[in-house]
């Protein structure tokens, strides 16, 4: 009887958030303009452009990280504490604000390290660190990245198929009646915890990837230029 429960669970769960997921993908996305307000005023960062954030401190940027993954957590866990009065009879639409919440978390993360999202491979970037952050594979889907249309709802059922398995336990103590509300609001600060985390290093691994190859072009264009002002100072 229990395994019938939790299987049902698992069905709805992975139902809910490949709908919210969707609708994320969708309706509910950061604009990068108005955040890039946000970071200069209301976290201090001094770019012009997030071309700019590549001259930073790593640190800092790890600070600002920290500092929206905290607000997404709040969020998510006063949203959580609301609907899971309702117990299990609000999990769908607690879940489909749950992923809206966790989508833009990930979008802040991904403009805060300098990658937008305006171009079909910047967007299948996304769906990517999203992938990596619910522990997804997707090796087998990126041959098919350059369409983008047919990427990310694949992206999203992996997503949705690998996070209902990995929150249905947790989960399945909504039916607990006056227990709810308060598993409700730690089950989703846990989830855009744990999300946000794995995005962030995934996030930050492509920014020191970017940093390195700068580097690394810059050095073989001064050892390009050696040679030529080394032969000036010898005819001199």
């Amino acid at each position: 009887m229990a395994s019938d429960r939790k299987s049902w669970l698992r069905r709805r769960v992975e139902t809910a958030l490949a709908r919210g997921l969707t609708r994320a993908y969708s309706t509910v996305q950061v604009d990068p303009q108005k955040f890039l307000l946000q970071l200069r005023a209301a976290y201090r960062v001094p770019i012009s452009g997030y071309h700019g954030v590549f001259s930073l401190e790593v640190a800092e940027l790890d600070s600002v990280a920290d500092s929206i993954i905290r607000s997404g957590m709040k969020l998510a866990a006063v949203e959580g504490a609301g609907f899971g009065l309702g117990g299990l009879l609000t999990i769908v639409p607690d879940l489909g604000i749950l992923s809206a919440i966790t989508m833009r978390t990930i979008q802040k993360l991904s403009l805060l390290y300098g990658f937008e999202f305006n171009t079909d491979d910047e967007i299948a970037e996304l769906w990517i660190a999203a992938a990596s952050a619910a522990g997804v594979d997707l090796s087998r889907e990126l041959l098919e990245k350059e369409v983008i249309n047919k990427f990310v709802p694949r992206v999203i059922q992996r997503i949705a198929a690998r996070a209902s398995t990995e929150v249905v336990e947790k989960w399945a103590g909504r039916v607990i009646p006056l227990a709810s509300s308060a598993i409700g609001a730690g089950l989703n600060y846990w989830f855009v915890r744990a999300w946000g985390e794995r995005a962030r290093a995934h996030f930050r691994q492509r920014h020191l990837q970017v940093r390195q190859r700068a580097l690394a072009e810059a050095a073989s264009q001064a050892a390009n230029l050696l040679p030529i002002a080394t032969d000036t100072s010898i005819k001199n």
